[in-house]
């Protein structure tokens, strides 16, 4: 008997060859019908035996292409329709749209191929791509994702590329940036003075000759300019620093190939599936000693952050270079990576010598993910290209549509709508007029791909975040959500968690519910609401927002908390010569009266805290720093802890401070104080036995520190919870508030 089916497919099912894939299933399997794309995602009309529709929706579960993710597939019965044959059939546009857009993906081997082979039409075309691989969300301006709707509309396919889209059969079926070099965007080279100076090929060359030479330029990729240069060359990375004003924070190092990746790093077999992964992220592993590359790119650290060429660009430009290469953002301080050239050149004109730009444009900026391996767990620093936008499924339908806005830091925004949970990839800072344009054309690209009007926003409780300033200008009802019990909420999103359970919410700041600065938090934790147990006792901030760039104010107040300022002059302590005798008794005053001096309980200022009095850092040049730095002079052999007491709901760490400072050796003290956090934590997590851990918040980007606290929780038969699909950073934030209203 002929069975008569519409299949209803939603997930990540446009722009990744599923139609034809479809196509070609059906005609495999001898079945009638047609395919189609709308809004909501693919929708598959069949009729057949039903023997054969069950093998069909097996072999689609099965063996859908490599790019596809399917979020849920609904049968229905439609009225026969007698077809003759399966055809693909033209988009329909409803009002309803729901379809999921893929990130963009890294370049795919069977393109590599093509640009490799001379006597492929689209050797070394540096733009080559198929449905298996290439730009989604950064060429996109809404669904359905057909090229009318992407930067490439204006690019009209020659004959050869023509026959490639139009055919069923072929991988770039309807690959929306499909083109070539004779149809395609070109590829130009420009001098400082925005002069035009090679194209195509030839642009690549020059290019790659004057980087082995040690000039500083700008590359475009697929989100964004990179600022590029020889890692190798101790002269040149030293420059970059100059000129972009980054006396420390590591820079991140495209290697040509994983055997050239090993011969610089250590890597486990896990790892190097991250790193040679298809969304191609920045992965920090461990650094190797005694290679050629530049000292000046991460130092002070043994960790650097690697990644692979994940464009056609990429790959042809690494056939003429002779080194490794610096692959960052292209920005200036608190502003989002620059997408178009002549901004680049306007802003950065002083940093860079020559741009190599192509002409298809940018519609939405995205920078590259960075990530480290936890437990054989990827866990994201900055979640962006390649896994961006983010998708969590809810369990349940939604009658309402939720914008949520995120926090000030490490910015994200977040949408819900039916059962989709989608954020945004990575921000940044809002401390910049151009970044708060950035967060508005975000919210305004995300709207408009999904005809997008909130019926409430989520917001931070801090009054002074741009994003919460923003949303109290628009007429649309405001939820406002503690910031670490939004970051407990999120990691409660990825998993589906509802009951209570104990949250360790470890950051550098957020808005209390008593007006001071969190982010020592101990939280009793529900999807419903939440209870302080514990928190980091309060000490002060030193000159409130310099106290982050300069921990030896934050180590001195400590110190205050537990010594006179006639005892202090008494002690010989390192951190103390930092200061004039002048400058320490203006410190004091503002601390005995509190004149710009904010309450906090931030175990983020206490590593900065902990750097200064081992006299490992007293100042520091980005944010996150100082962790760093300790996790450098941890050792493993060393067991012991300080000292802490619990009295009132407060963490008192007085005792570690009076003990710190009697002693000498960094490796000891950053040691014996990750360990003592450690200890926190778990002895705290053995009173609440019946409860499930989570940890979250920037602190545990801490690699040995969230190591080290899964392995002593198991010992205890705990069952712990981390953030994986989104960043453990405020990266996170928008997610859990979005996750509390649904």
């Amino acid at each position: 008997m002929i069975n008569s089916k519409i299949v209803k497919v939603k997930g990540i099912v446009q722009g990744v060859g599923f139609r034809p894939f479809v196509y070609n299933l059906c005609k495999k399997l001898k079945i009638n019908g047609w395919v189609n794309n709308d809004d909501e995602g693919v929708n598959i009309a069949l009729e057949t035996d039903e023997f054969l529709i069950e093998e069909f929706i097996k072999q689609l579960k099965t063996y859908s292409p490599p790019l596809a993710v399917i979020d849920s597939l609904e049968i229905l019965d439609k009225e026969f329709e007698n077809f003759n044959d399966f055809q693909i059939i033209e988009s329909k546009n409803n009002s309803n749209k729901t379809t999921i857009i893929s990130p963009d993906i890294s370049i795919c081997q069977d393109c590599i191929k093509d640009i490799n082979d001379e006597n492929n039409f689209r050797y070394n075309y540096a733009l080559t791509n198929c449905t298996n691989c290439g730009p989604r969300y950064s060429i996109i301006k809404t669904v359905p994702y057909d090229r009318v709707n992407t930067s490439m509309e204006k690019f009209t396919l020659c004959p050869l590329c023509q026959e490639e889209y139009t055919d069923p059969t072929n991988r770039r079926y309807h690959a929306q940036p499909v083109c070539c070099e004779k149809c395609g965007p070109k590829l130009e080279l420009f001098n400082k003075e925005n002069k035009k100076i090679e194209e195509g090929i030839e642009a690549i060359k020059k290019i790659a000759t004057l980087i082995n030479n040690g000039e500083i330029v700008a590359i475009k990729g697929l989100g964004g300019f990179h600022l590029v240069c020889d890692a190798t060359n101790d002269k040149v990375v030293k420059e970059l620093r100059l000129r972009k004003n980054r006396p420390t924070k590591p820079y991140a190092v495209m290697f040509k190939s994983i055997e050239e990746v090993s011969d610089y790093a250590v890597f486990n077999e896990f790892e190097k599936d991250i790193i040679t992964s298809k969304e191609k992220p920045i992965t920090l592993v461990k650094k190797k000693q005694n290679t050629n590359l530049s000292s000046l790119i991460a130092p002070n650290i043994s960790k650097i952050g690697v990644f692979l060429p994940y464009t056609p660009l990429h790959i042809i430009l690494f056939k003429f270079l002779n080194n490794p290469i610096i692959a960052t953002s292209a920005n200036l301080k608190d502003e989002p990576i620059i997408r178009h050239k002549d901004e680049l050149l306007s802003k950065l004109g002083h940093v860079v010598d020559f741009v190599l730009d192509f002409n298809r444009e940018i519609i939405n900026a995205v920078d590259d993910s960075v990530v480290q391996v936890i437990k054989d767990n990827v866990v994201k620093l900055r979640n962006a290209r390649g896994y961006t936008p983010t998708t969590i499924k809810l369990e349940t339908k939604q009658n309402k549509k939720i914008m949520a806005l995120g926090a000030n830091q490490k910015s994200t925004i977040s949408f819900c709508f039916e059962d989709n949970m989608i954020v945004s990839p990575h921000i940044g800072d809002l401390n910049s007029i151009e970044s708060l344009e950035y967060f508005t054309r975000t919210v305004e690209t995300f709207k408009r791909f999904y005809d997008f009007e909130p019926d409430v926003i989520v917001c931070d409780k801090h009054p002074n975040y741009e994003s919460t300033k923003w949303a109290s200008k628009l007429n649309i009802k405001i939820v406002k959500i503690q910031h670490h019990y939004a970051h407990i909420l999120s990691v409660m999103a990825e998993y589906k968690l509802k009951d209570k359970l104990l949250g360790f919410s470890f950051d550098g700041t957020g808005y209390g519910d008593d007006g001071n600065i969190w982010g020592g938090e101990v939280m009793l934790a529900s999807k419903e609401n939440y209870k302080r147990l514990f928190h980091f006792k309060y000490f002060k901030l030193l000159g409130g927002e310099k106290a982050v760039k300069e921990p030896k104010r934050v180590a001195l107040s400590l110190l205050f908390e537990n010594y006179t300022l006639d005892e202090l002059k008494q002690m010989n302590i390192a951190l103390l010569n930092e200061f004039t005798n002048t400058q320490l008794n203006n410190f004091y005053m503002m601390w005995q009266k509190d004149i710009n001096a904010f309450l906090t309980s931030s175990l983020g200022r206490v590593f900065d805290a902990i750097a200064s009095l081992a006299n490992i850092a007293h100042t520091q040049s980005y944010e996150g720093e100082t962790g760093l730095l300790i996790e450098e002079y941890y050792d493993k052999n060393i067991l012991d802890s300080y000292e802490y007491q619990i009295e009132n709901q407060e963490i008192d760490i007085s005792n570690m401070i009076k003990t710190i400072i009697t002693e000498s050796n960094k490796k000891i003290i950053c040691s014996k104080f990750i360990n003592t956090i450690v200890k926190i934590i778990v002895d705290i997590s053995n009173n609440y036995n019946d409860l499930d851990i989570v940890l979250t918040g920037g602190v545990f980007q801490n690699k040995t520190l969230l190591e080290k606290c899964i392995d002593e929780l198991k010992k205890e038969n705990k069952k712990v919870y981390f953030n994986k699909k989104v960043s453990l950073n405020d990266g996170s934030i928008s997610i859990g508030q979005l996750y509390f209203l649904t």
